[in-house]
């Protein structure tokens, strides 16, 4: 198995200088301090040494850049930042793959992995694919202790149209963005949409038994009622640091929209679960044709509109989205910092795209002074050269590393 040999590397204290030459004392965050890829997309094997310093990755699209950061991305609960199938990342002629990190969170030192293992062939049909999550070189039952241990949050190109397509990918962000500063989010997340699909499949089969559908039903109901509420106090918590502006990305006004929402509001959780069961009894011939279920969490929308020009964020200019994104992350990683004691990993794709010379070099500015270890790609080097020493630079070419 290749997650059973995991070592955490020594951590030694860097020396960090401020941009007036005078050592600054960095806060705490979640910095990676070795990397190790097996057999992961275009990765036969890959040992990456860091520092808790950004880390910035350039070379040709295709070099290898965005697969360093999907790795990471697999540290943290979910499906990774390209939401792939697990099947998808094994390297071609490979058999699985692993993911490990020696890191440093707020001064804890910690190793931690996650790995694919195929189902073997002589298992028996429909055998599900494995995922094998370690921490500290003990197997864990689940995901979610990846999030309890490992935090971060990410930007990528496909991001840059959220505020134009469909509902689904802003409840992805938000509930991304929730899940840095509760971890344990991802519980009743995973438990919805597996009684979701549950129900969908026995509607689709044209199952009658009601105790069984009932059943489900209950379950989709209590959890689905637990994501709303989650979300909305999350939201609440968010407003404060995404209300304003922070430097010249634009504060953000941020709400909930949707039917369960409304009932929370007009009335106690419990209220809300036997409505949304009542629903979901009334609607299994409608939702058998459908293949989904009509009411739920999986039917809300996460609203964002500009502060300063009152826009709603799909009416502004694609510069504007851009920055509006980087805020909102900018905003998750200040609440996670005070919650949590410190700054997630920020992995940021090809993240110069749409943004003038101005906001990309006040981004710059804004990560250091927060501490954050950022993972940038980029194919223009000379876009990263004011961050000078403050930065770790390598090049990717080819599936290789290039100091």
């Amino acid at each position: 198995m290749m997650l059973e040999r995991l070592h955490v590397a020594a951590i030694e204290p860097d020396s960090v200088t401020s941009q007036g030459g005078k050592p600054a004392e960095r806060p705490a965050c979640v910095a990676v301090r070795r990397l190790t890829l097996t057999e992961f997309r275009c990765y036969g094997q890959l040992r990456l040494e860091t520092e808790d310093r950004p880390v910035v990755l350039t070379g040709a699209n295709g070099a290898g850049k965005t697969n360093i950061l999907e790795a990471i991305s697999y540290l943290v609960p979910g499906r990774g930042l390209r939401r792939a199938k697990l099947s998808e990342a094994v390297r071609d002629g490979g058999h699985g793959w692993a993911v490990s990190a020696a890191a440093d969170v707020a001064g804890r030192e910690i190793e931690i992995g996650t790995g694919y293992q195929p189902a073997k062939s002589d298992e028996r049909a429909g055998a599900r694919e494995k995922r094998i999550v370690k921490i500290d070189g003990e197997v864990v039952k689940n995901q979610i202790a990846l999030g309890q241990n490992m935090s971060a949050q990410w930007l990528t190109p496909q991001m840059d149209r959220l505020f134009l397509e469909g509902a689904a990918g802003r409840r992805r962000f938000l509930d991304r963005l929730i899940l840095g500063f509760d971890p344990d989010h991802a519980s009743p997340v995973a438990a919805y949409d597996h009684s979701l699909r549950s129900r969908a499949r026995l509607l689709r089969d044209g199952v009658k038994d009601t105790g069984w559908l009932a059943s489900i039903e209950d379950s989709m109901a209590a959890h689905g009622v637990a994501i709303a509420v989650r979300r909305k106090d999350a939201v609440e918590r968010l407003l404060p640091y995404c209300g304003s502006p922070y430097g010249p990305f634009p504060g953000a006004e941020v709400t909930l929209t949707g039917e369960l929402e409304n009932w929370l509001a007009e009335g106690p959780a419990l209220a809300a679960e036997e409505r949304m069961k009542e629903r979901l009894a009334k609607s299994r011939d409608y939702d058998a044709e459908n293949g989904s279920a009509s009411v739920g969490p999986h039917r809300s929308d996460f609203a964002v509109r500009h502060m300063s020009n009152g826009s709603e964020a799909a009416r502004c200019s694609t510069g504007e989205q851009k920055a509006l994104l980087i805020g909102l992350v900018l905003a998750a990683a200040r609440l996670q910092a005070h919650e949590r004691g410190h700054m997630p990993l920020l992995l940021l794709d090809e993240i110069a795209a749409h943004l003038d010379r101005e906001r990309l070099a006040a981004l710059f500015d804004l990560l250091f002074e927060m501490g954050a270890q950022a993972w940038m790609t980029g194919t223009d080097a000379r876009l990263f050269a004011a961050w000078g020493a403050r930065a770790q630079m390598f090049d990717v070419h080819q599936g290789r590393i290039i100091h």
